[in-house]
C-alpha cells in the first residue's frame, strides 16, 4: 500500500539572486509568456552555474525531507517558453500581443507561424542530470497543451482544438524520451484548465491524453489558478466541480491541485475518486510561513473525502514568486505538517 502524505513539490523553485536578475512575474515583455528575466551569466559558465543552481534546488529539497521532487525548474526563465520556444513553428523573434488566462493579462507571446513539430530534445539532457544528482524520487515537467494554445498567438492553424492536438503530439514525442530515463513522474502543467472548463470539456481531456500515451511513469497534471502577480487579478472562478468530474475520466494518475490560497473545499476531491491528488497546502502568493498543525488538519480534512493514501501534501503551484529563504521554510514546515498528519492517522485519530 502507498503511503500516507508522501510529499512533493510542483515544479519551480525560487532562482538564486547570483543566477539571474530579480523581476516580478509581471515585467513588462518578460518572464511567463515573454522572454523571461536576463541571466547573470553566459555561454560555459551559464551552464555551470544552472547546473550549480539544480544541485542547490535538489539540496534544499531533499533537505526539507521532500519525497519527490523536481530540479526546481532552475535552466527555465519561464515554465513555459522554456519548452515552446524549442517547438518548430513557433516565432519569438517576433512577439505578438494576446489576451490570455481568459482576459486576465494582456501578454507578449510568441506567435504559431507554421506546423508546430518537436525535432530535437528538450528536457532530456536536463534530465539526466537532475536524475545523476537526486537521492529522492525525481518528476519533469512539461506545459500542457491547452496552456501552451492560450499562450502562444495562433497565426496558422485558425483552430484552438487543431492547435493543441499538434502541440499534444510534440510534447509526447519529448515525454516519451524523457520516460525511457526512468522518472517517477511525468508531469503536465494546465493552469488554463481553471479558466476554461467548457474547454476542459470539449478537447482539453483529450489533448491531454494524446500527451500520455505509451507512457510508463506516472502521470500527473496540474490545476491552478496561475501565479499571483502584483497589480493583476487573480480571480478564483467555480470550475473545479467540472474540471475533476472531466479529469476523473482521463488517463493520467495524478491530479496536483489548488486548495490553500483559492480557499476551495476538500470535499471536492470526492469528485476523482480514482486519482492520486497533490493537495496543494501551500501558499506562493505570501510569505507568511503556515504552520505544521494548520497543513496536518487540511490534509486530515482532505482525507476524510479520499483515502489517505492518495493524498499527497504540495505547494498549490511552483514556488519561484517567493523568496529563496520563504521557499525552504514553507517546504520544511510542509514535511512537518505532512509528518504530524501521518502520526495522527496511524494513531487512529482520523477515520479515513
Amino acid at each position: 500500500m502507498a503511503d500516507a502524505f508522501v510529499t512533493t513539490v510542483v515544479g519551480s523553485m525560487p532562482k538564486p539572486a547570483w543566477l539571474q536578475e530579480q523581476l516580478p512575474l509581471n515585467a513588462e515583455g518578460k518572464q511567463v509568456h515573454g522572454k523571461g528575466a536576463s541571466w547573470n551569466f553566459e555561454g560555459e559558465l551559464l551552464r555551470q552555474a544552472q547546473d550549480d543552481a539544480v544541485r542547490l534546488a535538489i539540496h534544499d529539497q531533499e533537505l526539507a525531507g521532500i519525497d519527490i521532487v523536481s530540479d526546481g525548474e532552475q535552466r527555465r526563465s519561464s515554465y513555459l517558453t522554456y519548452i515552446t520556444q524549442r517547438l518548430d513553428g513557433v516565432d519569438y523573434e517576433t512577439l505578438g500581443k494576446k489576451w490570455t488566462r481568459n482576459r486576465r493579462r494582456l501578454a507578449d507571446v510568441g506567435r504559431c507561424v507554421g506546423p508546430v513539430r518537436r525535432s530535437a530534445p528538450f528536457l532530456v539532457d536536463d534530465l539526466k542530470f537532475t536524475l545523476a544528482q537526486a537521492r529522492a524520487s525525481v518528476k519533469v515537467t512539461l506545459p500542457g497543451p491547452m496552456t501552451v494554445v492560450d499562450t502562444i498567438l495562433d497565426e496558422h492553424y485558425g483552430d484552438e482544438e487543431t492547435f493543441a492536438m499538434a502541440v499534444a503530439a510534440a510534447l509526447n514525442a519529448e515525454a516519451r524520451a524523457l520516460d525511457a530515463l526512468g522518472p517517477l513522474v511525468i508531469q503536465f502543467d494546465e493552469p488554463v484548465f481553471s479558466r476554461y472548463p467548457e474547454k476542459v470539456e470539449a478537447w482539453g481531456i483529450t489533448a491531454l491524453d494524446r500527451c500520455l500515451q505509451g507512457l510508463e511513469a506516472r502521470t500527473a497534471v496540474h490545476v491552478c489558478y496561475s501565479y499571483p502577480m502584483p497589480g493583476v487579478p487573480r480571480p478564483i472562478q467555480n470550475s473545479y466541480p467540472t474540471i475533476l468530474a472531466a479529469l476523473e475520466s482521463s488517463m493520467v494518475d495524478e491530479l496536483s491541485l489548488e486548495f490553500e490560497a483559492s480557499r476551495l473545499d476538500s470535499s471536492l476531491l470526492r469528485l476523482c475518486p480514482s486519482k492520486t491528488v497533490m493537495f496543494g497546502c501551500i501558499d506562493n502568493g505570501t510569505e507568511s510561513i503556515e504552520t505544521p498543525q494548520s497543513i496536518a488538519d487540511k490534509l486530515l480534512a482532505a482525507a476524510e473525502h479520499l483515502p489517505a493514501e492518495q493524498i499527497q501534501a504540495a505547494p498549490d503551484c511552483g514556488l519561484v514568486p517567493l523568496p529563496l529563504s520563504v521557499a525552504r521554510a514553507k517546504l520544511t514546515t510542509l514535511v512537518a505538517g505532512a509528518r504530524l498528519a501521518r502520526r495522527r492517522i496511524d494513531g487512529g485519530t482520523n477515520n479515513a
